[in-house]
């Protein structure tokens, strides 16, 4: 195997661990959540004070729904769980990126 191929072996590797730990976010494109028996739906916009990150969760279907928001600036997250810390999503922004991935139990 030639180095060209392995580097190129590696890179995928390295970008396909990248990918399942966090997903981009794009404005206004909504990102599913499931929080074990609660789930729903993030999504942000772009304000003057910040992104404006939206999340609407229920329990089951007859659930009452609610609703969190949380304005983040660079370098800044939110983390949304239950009770068992198996179930955390963290919402996190990375300059003018907005990441959603699985939270650290010790993050919490």
């Amino acid at each position: 195997m030639s180095i060209r191929n392995i580097l190129f072996a590696v890179a995928f590797g390295v970008a396909s661990l990248t990918a399942a730990r966090a997903e981009g976010l794009r404005p206004m494109a909504g990102k599913s959540i499931d929080l074990g028996g609660i789930s729903g739906i993030a999504y942000y916009t772009v304000e003057r004070d910040g992104f404006h990150v939206v999340a609407t969760l229920a329990q089951g279907e007859a659930g009452t729904p609610i609703r969190v928001v949380s304005v983040l600036t660079p370098g800044q997250r939110v983390v949304l769980s239950t009770p068992r810390q198996a179930d955390a999503i963290e919402i996190s922004r990375k300059g003018d990126s907005v990441l959603v991935s699985k939270a650290n139990a010790a993050s919490n």
